[in-house]
């Protein structure tokens, strides 16, 4: 008889949306109703109906979505961004936390900023905050949560070295010489 494999319990994790935001689709689909009774129509059920499966069944599609693409899981091994999952040995180093612009002067990125974003979206998604990582093989990524800084702060007992503000970045040469 074979044992049971045991899930390692995740460290830090984020589900991406939530199921919820289908309800609008009866919410509005009910609006209507109300509306069309308001209006001196009586009940006539087509149209609400209608508008409840479009409405609902779109939101599903973008939910379901969000939950695989923008997720996010951390245990002791592995870091989950989307469907692509790096393994926490190949992380070397996390940048410092970015500042925050102040005042009207735009302020320049740091480089870390400008590199690719762990998962398959194009960049960080919406509504997120980059973490900068140095991975091994001189390779600089951007993890990103909604909750950066307590994924900054699990990943920093996992890691503890940190780049120094201002320090090396993915196309700098740490041993002095060019390419």
């Amino acid at each position: 008889m074979s044992e049971p494999q045991s899930q390692v319990a995740p460290l830090f994790f984020e589900r991406g949306a939530s199921w919820y935001w289908v309800l609008f689709g009866p919410i509005s689909a009910g609006l209507l109703v109300l509306i069309q009774n308001s209006g001196g129509y009586g009940f006539q059920p087509l149209v609400p109906t209608v508008l409840l499966v479009l409405v609902s069944a779109m939101l599903a599609i973008q939910v379901k979505a969000a939950r695989i693409h923008t997720s996010v899981e951390l245990t002791a091994d592995t870091l989950r961004q989307g469907t692509e999952t790096i393994r926490v040995a190949d992380i070397l180093a996390i940048y410092p936390e970015a500042e925050r612009p102040t005042g009207w002067g735009k302020q320049e990125p740091q480089k870390w900023q400008e590199s690719r974003a762990l998962g398959e979206l194009s960049g960080v998604p919406r509504r997120r905050v980059g973490v900068g990582l140095r991975l091994a093989g001189r390779r600089t990524v951007q993890a990103w949560a909604r909750d950066h800084r307590r994924l900054r702060a699990v990943l920093s007992e996992l890691v503890p070295e940190t780049v120094p503000p201002g320090g090396p970045a993915e196309t700098d040469v740490e041993d002095g010489s060019s390419w």
